[in-house]
């Protein structure tokens, strides 16, 4: 059975879950529960980073431990996690002591290795990103170009990783690998940075005591992100279990934003490749989303929680929107009346009208079972939105590839406006009733098992509307995306409208 490993970045505790950070968890929800109807053994990681400098300092603000703040905020993760149906496998804190082993054993190994070297760091440091920057870096000279906020100057003894070592290492890499870091735009990226040279990077703090200590040094803990990255080892078993290891990494895909990317593609894979380690097989990070053409964050106050969308929207609602009004890599921008407009036509409109317009005339017109008749009109539109779904899963085009299953359901509508079938019941031709009837209710089977991905909890309550068992993702493809598997005589329920029409208000 082929294995798929999927990971989230860790997001940082020092933050409460926002649309952002849906954003990736969604896109990666939906990635595996695709993979899952293959049938492939998946695994999905997500978690919190919990370490670092911006933890302590508010804890030390709020008068309580790091600890505390940490137990409290992973758990708001959790539960914006649950709420959005995400069916994560494992969900990682860097604080638990499985992740205190391994990042032990990793960077001992590196140190042995030669490739750890105690010196002093002099520099600009933004706490908020937990990020080193060079003057040249910074906005008007002293700002974080993430943040927008002033960077402090640090001077203390760190022990530095060798990065500057390993520049041929990493273009040989990506050269044998040229997918290793998609989307092409970032890979460029990447390699201009190589390119450009590398610099050793500090890898420890002796100023914070909130981290893992260095297992040959205890006055230092790590750096944040020498510590946060290992996370996507450790939850395969690395420093617990070698055979689960052995079996798992390499990852297939770390999907991050942008502005972490560099931390992902050029310092992890050099780290892995100083502990003998096979670097990821590949770093899709995309864009930004934006709210008002705005990055969101704390200080400009435009952070939005999923849990407000959902209440207007619903869990599929709030998925489907953020899966598919824009293309997953490129900068996108958000706006309450564009996902209104996006429900309305596509969900309320094409697949709740669909939905609900078949299911009424088959009760209506056929005794409210799948009927004996079935026709092939629509199998060559099944045929291409399965088709158009695999090709764009593979790029992690999900605007594309469930667009290529509204197309389907689009061209059911458009079958049913040709043909009328309110018009042949009228005239008495129950058998041209059927072959209609039979062919969109395949249809809608077809697109409750290939929209399971993004819209499960609609998708699921359509499978059970046409009579079918269990639910959509039980089935296996290819053969499910076949035409013709609809058994005749399975009792119907219409139901009420699977998405009612929203308004602006």
């Amino acid at each position: 059975m082929p294995r798929f490993y999927v990971t989230t970045p860790i997001y940082y505790v020092n933050d409460v879950p926002h649309i952002g950070h849906a954003y990736t968890t969604v896109a990666g929800d939906v990635l595996t529960r695709w993979r899952r109807l293959w049938g492939d053994e998946v695994f999905y990681l997500t978690g919190t980073d919990e370490h670092g400098l911006k933890v302590q300092r508010a804890a030390e603000a709020r008068g309580i431990s790091p600890k505390a703040l940490v137990d409290e905020t992973a758990e708001h993760f959790r539960a914006a996690w649950d709420l959005l149906d995400i069916a994560y496998d494992d969900f990682i804190r860097t604080t638990e002591p499985r992740h205190h082993q391994a990042v032990q054993e990793f960077l001992q190994k590196i140190y042995d290795h030669g490739d750890i070297e105690l010196g002093t760091y002099e520099g600009l440091y933004c706490v908020s990103c937990e990020a080193y920057y060079s003057e040249d870096e910074l906005v008007d000279g002293e700002l974080c170009p993430i943040h927008l906020r002033p960077v402090e100057h640090v001077t203390e003894e760190n022990y530095f990783f060798k990065l500057s070592r390993y520049g041929d290492r990493l273009l040989e890499w990506y050269a044998d690998h040229p997918d290793a870091v998609q989307p092409e735009t970032r890979r460029n990226e990447v390699l201009g940075f190589i390119r450009g040279g590398l610099q050793d990077f500090s890898m420890s703090r002796t100023s914070i005591s909130w981290g893992v200590p260095l297992p040959w040094d205890p006055n230092h803990v790590a750096y944040v992100w020498a510590d946060a990255l290992f996370n996507y080892c450790t939850a395969v078993g690395y420093g617990t279990d070698p055979e689960r290891f052995e079996r798992w990494w390499p990852v297939d895909y770390h999907l991050v934003g942008k502005d972490i990317l560099r931390f992902h593609a050029v310092y992890w894979p050099a780290m892995l490749l100083s502990a003998g380690i096979e670097p990821p097989r590949c770093v899709f990070a995309h864009g930004w989303l934006l709210v008002g053409g705005e990055k969101m964050s704390k200080t400009r106050l435009n952070q939005i929680a999923p849990a407000d969308l959902v209440a207007d929207f619903g869990v599929d609602g709030f998925r489907y929107h953020f899966m598919v009004d824009q293309r997953f890599g490129p900068d996108g921008d958000f706006s309450y009346e564009a996902m209104v407009q996006r429900y309305n036509a596509d969900l309320a409109n094409n697949f709740g009208n669909l939905a609900n317009r078949v299911l009424n005339m088959a009760v209506n017109y056929c005794g409210g079972v799948v009927p004996d008749e079935r026709g092939d009109v629509l199998e060559d539109a099944a045929t291409a939105a399965f088709a158009g779904l695999m090709d764009a899963m593979t790029r992690l085009d999900f605007a594309g590839g469930f667009g290529a299953v509204w197309d389907l359901i689009r061209a059911a509508n458009a079958y049913i406006e040709d043909t009328q079938p309110w018009a042949l019941n009228k005239a008495g031709d129950a058998e041209a009733v059927g072959r209609v009837i039979g062919d969109c209710l395949e249809a809608l089977r077809i697109v409750a098992l290939l929209a399971s991905p993004v819209i499960p909890n609609a998708a699921g309550e359509l499978w059970r509307r046409l009579g079918l068992e269990g639910r959509p993702e039980d089935v296996r493809l290819p053969h499910g995306a076949t035409w013709g598997q609809l058994p005749a005589g399975a009792k119907l329920d219409k139901g009420a409208p699977l998405f009612p029409r929203k308004d602006v208000e």
